[in-house]
């Protein structure tokens, strides 16, 4: 693995700019700097979950099915992807500032669209669009990379990526409690305002950061196969962690409706399920200080095993009583979450390492594997459950963690 280079020269906004958009004197971030970045990171990301909760309640207002529908968190998540792979790349031409602030408002503007669809293939339409422009997530995390010292990176990229994956799981909490309560156009509605006022901060208070790179479009986007080519070490985190986020997306995409079928629970319930992940997420910190001190590649090798072992586990629980399977579910949501970010925080504090002229393009290889590994993740997952029940979800996360387990054993 290549020795880390000196980060690349960022140009700080001039001095009306509010203190916290400014590094402290000692090199460090300033706290207040580091909030606003995970902050954004999350809200950003969260957009991407609000549909999981609320798939029942959606399949009824349309007159549609859960069949049907489940193709919306498939569509956002295959979105996300395409916008990483042709939008985030452009945070090695353009200042990240710019680029965040203009998919806000594009983001806000799309979920506004989710909240008014008529049916549901305009709801297909918008959730497309949203998943392309919450790719802003994926403008802030490399944002945060390339401001940080080198000495401190993984532990700024931990706690930006702790605000990413807490949004990611209470965005289930607040979409499943609001969408019960004042249906699910409230939640998009509520959720363009809040991503309208995030980009807003944003554009003000992060500092001007300078490209690194004057390649066109084209070439920028030419150069995702060089590196792809060049770095053995990306290829193998981005199999690794498409593998991961296949397990990940087949469970979170099926509970809502096993939940009511099984239990006869609601999108509430379905949405608290993100509260036991949240002590998941609360380990991304200690991943990145893991990377610092260990190395990247044995946090990852952690996080893998955790995962695998969570979902053999929840595949075996099919023999308990009912009662104590959801207990087990709970229990399991906490680990496998865990698992599966402190895998992601490793595996990004690798590949920053390995080109940092080129942390957006690095970011956008990653970032697009477990996109596509989230999507077919969703659109598996609904057929296990059609087919094997809540065993063959199961045991498809217990196949597919295993396997990225399998992959970072060997190296």
């Amino acid at each position: 693995m290549s020795v880390s280079a000196p980060s690349p020269s960022v140009s700080v906004a001039p001095a009306s700019s509010p203190p916290a958009a400014t590094p402290t004197a000692a090199g460090a971030l300033a706290p207040a700097l580091v909030w606003l970045l995970a902050t954004g990171a999350g809200l950003g990301a969260a957009t991407l979950y609000f549909s999981q909760p609320l798939l029942g309640l959606m399949a009824t207002s349309l007159g549609s099915t859960p069949t049907v529908v489940g193709a919306v968190p498939t569509l956002t998540q295959l979105g996300y992807a395409l916008g990483i792979l042709l939008l985030a790349p452009l945070g090695d031409r353009w200042d990240r500032r710019l680029l965040i602030g203009a998919k806000a408002v594009g983001l806000a503007l799309a979920l506004a669209w989710c909240a008014l669809a008529p049916d549901v293939h305009a709801l297909w339409a918008a959730a497309l669009v949203a998943g392309v422009l919450a790719t802003l997530a994926q403008d802030i995390v490399p944002a945060a990379a390339t401001l940080a010292p080198d000495a401190q990176r993984g532990r700024v990229v931990g706690q930006v990526m702790t605000g990413l994956l807490l949004g990611i799981l209470l965005s289930r909490v607040f979409s499943g409690l609001l969408g019960q309560w004042a249906g699910w156009r409230a939640v998009y509605g509520v959720g363009a305002v809040l991503v309208l006022a995030i980009g807003g901060v944003c554009a003000r208070g992060l500092p001007r950061m300078a490209p690194v790179t004057s390649l066109g479009y084209g070439a920028l986007l030419a150069s995702l196969g060089s590196l792809w080519r060049t770095h053995g070490e990306l290829r193998r985190a981005v199999w690794t962690q498409g593998l991961l986020s296949i397990a990940f997306s087949a469970f979170w995409s099926t509970l809502a409706i096993v939940l009511q079928q099984r239990f006869g629970l609601g999108s509430a319930v379905a949405g608290a399920f993100g509260l036991a992940g949240v002590v998941g997420a609360l380990g991304a910190p200690w991943a990145g200080r893991w990377s610092d001190r260990y190395g990247p590649l044995r946090v990852v090798r952690w996080g893998a095993a955790i995962v695998a072992a969570s979902f053999a586990l929840l595949a075996g629980g099919e023999l308990l009583p009912a009662a104590w399977q959801l207990a087990l579910m709970v229990a399991v949501t906490v680990a496998f979450d865990l698992g599966v970010q402190v895998a992601l925080v490793g595996h990004q504090t690798l590949v920053y390492r390995l080109e940092p002229a080129a942390r957006s393009r690095l970011n956008a290889l990653l970032l697009t594997g477990m996109f596509i590994g989230m999507a077919l993740g969703s659109a598996l997952g609904s057929q296990a459950l059609a087919h094997g029940g809540w065993l063959g979800v199961a045991g498809l996360c217990a196949v597919a963690s295993a396997g990225a387990w399998g992959l970072r054993r060997r190296g």
